[in-house]
């Protein structure tokens, strides 16, 4: 790798841990400067994936309180992100590439629609448990678990906007502060990415230039993207994810 090339995965590093913070994604970023850099997709892929598990780390730090009195919530769903993480690593070695290839923007496009109505939707929601007398699960209830261990799945498997299906299922079925979910993302995007970094070690061929290149990156992007993530207002963060998930559907259909 000439000096050039390992700046551009430096810079790529940085610009991938900035936007997971903040939303998710990143992977769009680095992802094609590996592929163009020569790298064969799954080598890239697993190198990419362990190579962005510092900035999650370095993200959720940085959205540490907002994780206030949310430890319940990151015992039950981390532990869907850990199974699922693991079983979409497993696939990306058992299947085909094309598996997803159609599946993926279709679910990217549901959860931008979610993200976009979720205020309207949830007042609903509430009106109908104020009708009823009868009170939110606090935690989202199997459902939400179900919906993020599906995710996690696919996030295990490739991860682009995974953090946008992360976001879209938690603002349906928890009353809670978007800047709080966020928190949440980061966290769980941390342990897809490192669950199934572990796997990959015992089975897949990695580039440790680039591994180290995009760990040392995404570690101050992570900082950064909280930095900036924490200071948006609702609308303009709920603006930012709509904005990278259809970058992220235009990508997966065009390539």
């Amino acid at each position: 790798m000439t000096f050039w090339e390992a700046a551009a995965v430096l810079a790529a590093g940085v610009g991938a841990g900035t936007i997971n913070a903040i939303v998710g994604s990143g992977t769009l970023i680095t992802f094609p400067v590996l592929l163009a850099l020569g790298l064969p997709p799954v080598t890239a892929n697993v190198s990419n994936t362990l190579g962005l598990v510092p900035g999650s780390l370095s993200g959720a730090f940085g959205y540490r309180r907002e994780l206030a009195g949310q430890r319940r919530r990151l015992l039950r769903f981390g532990l869907a992100a850990l199974l699922g993480g693991l079983g979409g690593a497993i696939l990306l070695l058992a299947l085909p590439p094309e598996a997803f290839a159609m599946v993926v923007p279709a679910l990217i496009a549901v959860a931008l629609v979610l993200v976009v109505a979720q205020p309207w939707l949830s007042a609903r929601l509430r009106a109908r448990r104020a009708r009823n007398g009868t009170a939110a699960h606090p935690d989202g209830g199997p459902v939400l678990l179900l919906g993020l261990l599906l995710a996690s799945v696919y996030g295990g498997y490739f991860g682009a906007a995974q953090g946008v299906l992360y976001v879209s299922l938690m603002g349906l079925l928890l009353d809670e502060d978007l800047q709080r979910l966020n928190a949440l993302k980061n966290v769980l995007v941390g342990g897809v990415n490192g669950v199934a970094a572990v796997f990959f070690l015992f089975v897949a061929h990695f580039d440790w230039t680039a591994v180290a290149l995009i760990a040392v990156g995404s570690a101050l992007g992570g900082l950064l993207g909280a930095k900036i993530g924490r200071r948006l207002p609702p609308t303009v963060l709920r603006a930012v994810i709509v904005l990278v998930g259809l970058a992220a559907i235009a990508h997966l259909l065009l390539r």
